[in-house]
């Protein structure tokens, strides 16, 4: 195939999946790894990628995350299948934080299947999909709207979580670093994730394969912080063993 023309399915893949491996482009290019490898990297040096160890994800800056409804979208089908995975780790009758982010959301829609649930969140589409549940009871953080994507910030948003323990946090972040750190955008929900995960039982991590190696410059925590993590394809053999050395159990569907 020309150049040209794998350079046009990649950028494609990235557009409706969000991230792509190598290994995926090797496969339905049906071209050697060598080859991808110059392919994303002439891309990525066109401005027209991301490139990201192991694949290539959509064009974004370390500072700034890209708009909502783009989010919402990209990678739909890869957190549909996180969801359903993670919530057959979650009994009825548990109490839960949710997090904002669009996997998180995913999640929300996929605990409809549960009974009995006790939800606290700061993010205003979990409680307005589990809302329709009257027997569960939904708690909703005060503070500021986030009015890009329904989150609720501020220090309004971190006292009151820090009045309850649950059972569990199901949490999202925007970046895992290669060495185990998990980062976000903005501090202010950094600071809400970080009470989240300060008062949680058991953490629950909720990430699609493009958030490995994904920048971004707030340090929200590290991977020893999560007991679990649930993701769409394995990780690298480094993460694996990352993940092992910190006692995280991975989760795939």
């Amino acid at each position: 195939m020309r150049q040209h023309l794998r350079h046009d399915h990649i950028i494609e893949k990235v557009m409706a999946e969000g991230f792509v491996t190598i290994d995926d482009l090797v496969t339905s290019l049906n071209v050697t790894p060598q080859t991808i490898r110059r392919d994303l990297n002439l891309l990525a040096d066109q401005n027209r990628i991301s490139r990201y160890h192991g694949g290539a994800g959509l064009l974004e800056s370390s500072t700034e995350n890209t708009a909502y409804t783009n989010r919402l979208k990209h990678g739909s089908k890869a957190k549909q299948l996180i969801a359903k995975r993670l919530v057959d780790d979650i009994p009825d009758g548990a109490s839960i934080f949710i997090n904002i982010g669009t996997t998180t959301e995913a999640v929300a829609r996929e605990l409809l299947r549960r009974k009995n649930l006790s939800i606290i969140t700061n993010n205003l589409h979990v409680a307005a999909t589990l809302s329709e549940r009257e027997d569960y009871r939904i708690i909703l953080a005060g503070g500021e709207v986030r009015a890009r994507d329904g989150g609720i910030i501020g220090e309004a948003t971190v006292d009151l979580i820090r009045q309850f323990q649950a059972d569990f946090a199901i949490i999202g972040v925007s970046g895992i670093d290669e060495n185990g750190t998990l980062l976000d955008f903005d501090y202010r929900e950094v600071r809400v994730s970080q009470a989240i995960i300060e008062n949680a039982r058991q953490v629950m991590l909720c990430a699609d394969k493009s958030k490995f190696g994904r920048n971004a410059m707030v340090r929200l925590g590290t991977i020893a912080q999560i007991d679990s993590i649930y993701t769409d394809v394995k990780p690298s053999d480094e993460f694996v063993t990352l993940l092992n050395d910190n006692g995280v159990k991975l989760n795939l569907p």
